[in-house]
C-alpha cells in the first residue's frame, strides 16, 4: 500500500479518542481547525461522517489485517466515494497502532457491572430456630465482597447469609461443575 496520510492517521486517532477512550474535549471543529483547515465545512462533515462510519465497522467486526487488507482494498475499488492507497494506509497504520487498546476498551465496557472481590465463609452450629429439631444443626455463615465496577471509586457491598447443609452441598457440586468445565477447555 501507499504511504500513509499523516492528516488522516491523526483524525482517526482523535475520532477513535473521542468514541473509545472518553476524551470528549475533541470536537469536530477541533478536528477540523488542526487537521484540514483547508476543507470547506461541507466537505469535512461528509468525510468525517464517512471515516466514524468504516472506523465503527473495522471496529465491531474486529478485523485481523488480513480482512482489514481485504475491506480496505474493496473500499478503493468502489466506483463511488471510493478511498484512496494513502487513506487506506492511513486506516491500515491506525489500525496496527490501536487495535489492543480498542479491543480491550470495548471488552472493559462490556464487562458485567459487579465483581465477586472476596468470600470467606466458616461453619457453625445453628444456635436459634423456629423448630426444635433446627437448633445445634451446621450451617455455613457466608460472607462476599462485591465491587461494583460501574462506579469510579469502585464502591463494595458486603452480604452476609446462612445456608443449612443441603444448601452448600447444592453449592458445592455447582462449583465441582465449573471447576470441570474449566479444566477441559483449559486443556
Amino acid at each position: 500500500m501507499a504511504s500513509a496520510d499523516k492528516n488522516v492517521v491523526g483524525l482517526l486517532n482523535g475520532l477513535a479518542r473521542r468514541e473509545y477512550f472518553g476524551e470528549s474535549e475533541i470536537t469536530d471543529d477541533f478536528l477540523h481547525q488542526e487537521l484540514f483547515p483547508d476543507l470547506g465545512r461541507e466537505q469535512f462533515d461528509a468525510m468525517l461522517s464517512r471515516y466514524e462510519n468504516l472506523m465503527r465497522n473495522i471496529v465491531s467486526a474486529d478485523m485481523d489485517f488480513n480482512q482489514l487488507e481485504a475491506f480496505l482494498t474493496s473500499q478503493t475499488r468502489r466506483k463511488q466515494g471510493s478511498l484512496t492507497q494513502e487513506q487506506a494506509a492511513a486506516f491500515l497504520k491506525f489500525w496496527k497502532s490501536q487495535k489492543v487498546k480498542i479491543h480491550d476498551v470495548l471488552v472493559q465496557r462490556s464487562s458485567w457491572n459487579n465483581r465477586l472481590k472476596d468470600i470467606s465463609w466458616r461453619i457453625d452450629l445453628k444456635s436459634q430456630g423456629r423448630h426444635l429439631q433446627q437448633i445445634n444443626t451446621p450451617v455455613a455463615i457466608v460472607e462476599m465482597q462485591v465491587e461494583k465496577r460501574s462506579t469510579e471509586n469502585k464502591e463494595t457491598d458486603v452480604f452476609q447469609f446462612e445456608m443449612d447443609e443441603s444448601q452448600l452441598s447444592n453449592i458445592l457440586s455447582s462449583i465441582d461443575e465449573i471447576e470441570k468445565k474449566l479444566t477441559s477447555y483449559a486443556q
